[in-house]
């Protein structure tokens, strides 16, 4: 089963043909991940403009849709569906890439997949590993934070989230305050490098107490007043606050993780969204699951953050049990990955 799948929920503009097996196993086969970043276009401004972002994606998407198929060999005739990213995300670019996948889908007599750019995340890692249903997920980036159950395609089970922030942004808040550029995780990580993540002692949200929900504004507003007291020109205490920034971030995962893992235990956690690309984070969630007798996995860092790939492998897994979607599908700004999580708290 060969499927397209487009991305354009933010920044980056994605297109994907991956094939996939029959049933319902695990691995599938990449033949093409064309991506285009919109980094050069924001940079200036700190972070991610809608206005900008979707009108890059409309100007990208029809020579990315067409590399895309020339990377992998194969026309327009030769898929056996078309999926994208239908939200949540900015509502501009992904009405982008639903539209483009709808008027594929109708000229060339496709099924279209509308897939939720979480699950997209949530599903990765059974694109390039042999993991099964269910498992444990952290699910980290940007914009979410959250563990879940996942059951299969469309089957999650949200044992926590933030009641505020979200790690990535804390990452991209930290770095801006430091003058590290965007985006921040890739930044912060760097600086990191060679630190003391000792020297400043941060606080630790939600840390030791009941449950698995996340909160990072208070670590935010940490990181300001530590970052208002730094010497000037003094790129080691920059290093030692980046050190200490990521080992908070790491404990807050490892605490969280832990109550999960106890909660609902797995023999599998698996950690995906683009937060999930720091080395060192993935390193401390490998300490706490083995610790709960599972394992970790993660996607490969190139499918950790936003691309098509992952979107045409979720669905794919849609396609090979019939979700598909009529043409009449609205984009979503907002798409929990379990509705039903509002009404259980």
């Amino acid at each position: 089963m060969r499927v397209m799948g487009i991305e354009t929920s933010c920044d980056e503009t994605a297109v994907a043909v991956i094939e996939a097996p029959a049933g319902t196993q695990a691995v599938g086969r990449i033949l093409s991940n064309t991506v285009y970043s919109q980094l050069a276009e924001h940079r200036r401004f700190g972070g991610v403009v809608p206005e900008i972002a979707a009108r890059a994606h409309l100007e990208r998407i029809d020579g990315l849709v067409a590399q895309a198929l020339e990377e992998a060999g194969l026309g327009l005739a030769d898929l056996d569906g078309i999926a994208a990213t239908g939200g949540p995300g900015l509502i501009g670019g992904v009405m982008v890439g639903v539209m483009t996948a709808k008027a594929l889908a109708f000229a060339h007599e496709k099924p279209f997949i509308a897939v939720n750019h979480l699950e997209g995340h949530a599903l990765s890692v059974r694109l390039t590993e042999p993991v099964a249903f269910p498992y444990l997920l952290l699910l980290v980036s940007g914009g979410h934070c959250q563990l879940l159950t996942v059951r299969g395609p469309g089957d999650f089970t949200r044992l926590g989230t933030t009641i505020d922030d979200a790690a990535g942004e804390c990452f991209d808040k930290t770095a801006k305050l430091l003058g590290l550029g965007f985006p921040g995780g890739p930044a912060v990580e760097k600086a990191a490098v060679g630190g003391d993540p000792r020297r400043f002692a941060l606080p630790r949200p939600m840390w030791r107490k009941p449950g698995c929900d996340f909160s990072f504004s208070g670590l935010k507003t940490a990181v300001r007043l530590a970052v208002e007291k730094l010497p000037a020109d003094d790129p080691q205490a920059i290093a030692d606050l980046c050190a200490s920034f990521q080992r908070t971030v790491g404990d807050v995962f490892a605490d969280r993780c832990a109550n999960a893992l106890a909660l609902a235990p797995s023999s599998t956690l698996v950690v995906a969204g683009g937060v999930a690309a720091n080395v060192y984070l993935r390193g401390r969630l490998e300490e706490i699951a083995a610790s709960h007798g599972a394992t970790l996995v993660a996607p490969p860092v190139r499918l950790c953050t936003d691309n098509g790939a992952m979107i045409a492998w979720a669905g794919a897994e849609r396609l090979r049990l019939g979700q598909v979607d009529t043409l009449d599908f609205r984009p979503r700004p907002r798409w929990p990955l379990d509705p039903a999580a509002a009404n259980r708290m």
